[in-house]
């Protein structure tokens, strides 16, 4: 079995809110956000879809370099 740096627990909830959270929550603000007269409504969900990557990247490469014993 492989050797990862974090918990089972960490990284399914780490998982979840980059798979899930983020592309539902800037999909739910960009179509809320102009409604409600949010600014810089694109920045935004730029941001948070660009946080859900990073998540994905960091998660992919941890399970590259996962320590087979």
């Amino acid at each position: 079995m492989p050797e990862y740096l974090l918990p089972n627990e960490v990284y399914d909830v780490i998982k979840w809110v980059g798979l899930i959270v983020c592309p539902a929550l800037a999909a739910f603000i960009g179509a809320v956000g102009p409604a409600w007269g949010m600014a810089n409504v694109d920045a935004i969900v730029l941001t948070i879809n660009a946080l859900g990557v990073l998540i994905g990247a960091v998660i992919g490469a941890s399970a590259l370099s996962a320590k087979v014993e």
